[in-house]
């Protein structure tokens, strides 16, 4: 979508990017220069990754700098933080990416738990002092599969260690069950199943489209991140 600033019926937005757990928001660098360059606002929320509620706050705080109703974006773990924050009042739209869709009670833990048949565990270490990270060996085959190998090699060994008080932290109200979502499928995803991603977007009535990619779906097809991005930006789906 090109923006046209001269047709009235045009309501400009704010695009809000919220990254997921064993990574930090350089991860976004190509979909924002994208947007930004399409015209967009877009602002990218730093997690602490520590805990949830930490996490939902600094999110609604970005939320408030912007300058335009909001499309609140998240990836994996990001995505239980937008549907916590996604219930501020600007937000008008959520997008899912490769993510995890809580409902009200539930937390990342509760989700990621759940057996999925036929699909293997994420390679995830025992947890030490509070904070959990994916075998670095074993990183790349479950996280990011399809980028250039060296950059996955330096993703495993520059992880974010994931706190164990974020991916137990309980959603108390689901904004999905309010405003339209959009939902990214990565059918290649080693860290949450296809079939996973599948049943939590349909739980969240959610529109979905479906990519081959690795769970690092904003870094090896960010054409197809933008693209369901700016879908849930349109003017008429503006309130």
């Amino acid at each position: 979508m090109t923006l046209d600033r001269s047709n009235q019926s045009y309501k400009p937005v704010s695009v809000v990017l919220v990254h997921g757990a064993f990574v930090d928001a350089s991860g976004w660098r190509k979909v924002y220069e994208n947007l930004s360059q399409d015209g967009y606002e877009v602002l990218v929320v730093q997690n602490s990754a520590v805990t949830f509620a930490q996490d939902v706050e600094r999110t609604k705080g970005v939320i408030a700098e912007a300058s335009h109703p909001v499309v609140l974006v998240g990836h994996s773990y990001g995505g239980a933080v937008i549907t916590e924050a996604g219930s501020e009042e600007k937000v008008v739209s959520l997008v899912y990416l490769a993510a995890f869709v809580p409902k009200a009670g539930e937390s990342v833990f509760d989700l990621a738990s759940q057996e999925v048949p036929g699909a293997e565990k994420a390679p995830l270490l025992p947890p030490k002092d509070g904070f959990i990270k994916i075998d670095p060996q074993k990183f790349a085959a479950a996280f990011s599969a399809d980028i250039d190998p060296a950059e996955a090699q330096f993703m495993a060994a520059a992880q974010r260690p994931w706190g164990l008080e974020a991916v137990q932290g309980k959603i108390t109200s689901a904004a999905w069950k309010a405003k339209p979502s959009f939902y990214l499928l990565a059918t290649e995803d080693r860290m949450i199943p296809a079939q996973a991603q599948a049943a939590m977007a349909a739980r969240a009535g959610a529109t979905v489209v479906e990519v081959s990619s690795s769970h690092a779906v904003m870094l090896s097809h960010p054409e197809e991140v933008v693209a369901l991005i700016k879908t849930a930006a349109e003017p008429n789906r503006q309130s």
